[in-house]
């Protein structure tokens, strides 16, 4: 289609194409997101219509795009996805995490007017929270991989992993650390930081952090800076490890999410780079050298673009263990299953409804 001139795309809750898909750009004729653009994006992308707007869920931006522009299109179905969605990103709502705002309050509380018999807010966030934080039958490869960004900088490439688990439980997994050593040399990455994110028994959220770092200078630098930072102040708390080369705290500000770690990590790395003086003698096991630097610079090449977050290859995701379905989710009753001509339909629906818009402006 794209060869043919008939591809035309909107990114949705992103707005880098990953490198896989970096000849579609310019078929890229809207950006609908809700993070900060990116400064560093070089080559610019094309010229396009771009939303931004700094919300809790992207979803929210989805459903006030639908509402104002073809209501007619939003049934139950949709409703509930959309419903969903937003609960499970703004964290049942809850004002303590800093993630809902006053549009995703909005358009929850407009989608419950509109259909009534949608699940609760407590039910709903229960069930899919459930499903999400069930890593049971996972690999640590897997787990890993499930929930993860990505940074390069000067060659060195970190990456981000959500943990749907207790950091120390996390840990105590066997043979652990081999396999975040084989999964990052599988990968090229030079630091891997574990994000842990559990509730506790009183139902309250609790975030960690972990960091593993085979290069002391660079990890020190890492942990420095995060451990000293006002904007945002993480309040870390170190928790005693007995991995040597794994750096671990406990987040006493539960609001500062991947998101808002992302700016430090980076910040981390240019000091990391303006600061580095290599002595003499290094093992290899220590500090990175600068003939190690510059394999890693000659190997990241020019297409790499400094600071910029993107997604990976795309990696088939893991499949998902028969015990991590959900049991009794109330979406079970009531709700008629997805299928390829349901979504087809959808799409044409979408499709004459701009059709028609654009015909009554012309006109």
């Amino acid at each position: 289609m794209h060869q043919a001139g008939q591809l035309t795309l909107i990114l949705v809750d992103h707005h880098v194409l990953p490198k896989s898909d970096a000849a579609l750009e310019d078929a890229v004729a809207e950006v609908l997101d809700h993070r900060p653009m990116e400064q560093k994006q070089s080559p610019p992308c094309p010229p396009c219509h771009v939303s931004v707007e700094l919300v809790g869920s992207c979803a929210t931006l989805v459903t006030e795009r639908i509402l104002q522009g073809a209501p007619e299109i939003l049934d139950r179905q949709t409703a509930a996805l959309l419903h969903g969605t937003i609960i499970v990103d703004c964290v049942n709502m809850d004002l303590k995490m800093g993630k809902a705002t006053l549009k995703d309050n909005k358009y929850v509380e407009k989608l419950e007017a509109l259909f009534p018999d949608l699940p609760k807010r407590n039910d709903i966030f229960d069930s899919l929270q459930k499903a999400k934080f069930d890593v049971s039958g996972l690999t640590t490869e897997q787990m890993l991989r499930k929930d993860q960004k990505t940074i390069f900088r000067q060659g060195i490439k970190v990456t981000i992993s959500a943990i749907y688990m207790d950091l120390e439980a996390f840990l105590q997994r066997s043979g652990l650390i081999a396999d975040i050593h084989a999964f990052c040399q599988a990968h090229g990455y030079d630091v891997l930081v574990a994000m842990n994110i559990f509730f506790n028994t009183h139902n309250e959220p609790v975030r960690q952090l972990a960091i593993f770092c085979p290069h002391a200078a660079l990890r020190m630098t890492i942990c420095g800076v995060l451990e000293r930072s006002h904007s945002p102040s993480l309040k870390l708390t170190p928790i005693p490890s007995t991995h040597p080369n794994l750096q671990a705290y406990l987040q006493g500000n539960i609001q500062v999410s991947r998101k808002k770690l992302l700016p430090l990590l980076q910040e981390a790395l240019s000091t990391y780079f303006d600061s580095m003086t290599i002595p003499s003698g290094q093992s290899e096991t220590g500090d990175v050298s600068r003939e190690q630097v510059d394999k890693d610079l000659d190997r990241a090449g020019a297409s790499l673009i400094p600071g910029l977050s993107q997604d990976e290859e795309e990696p088939p995701l893991p499949r998902t263990p028969m015990n991590s379905l959900v049991d009794e989710c109330p979406l079970d009753q009531g709700l008629p299953n997805l299928s390829a001509e349901a979504i087809f339909e959808k799409c044409s629906q979408i499709s004459l409804s701009q059709s028609t818009t654009a015909f009554l402006s012309q006109k």
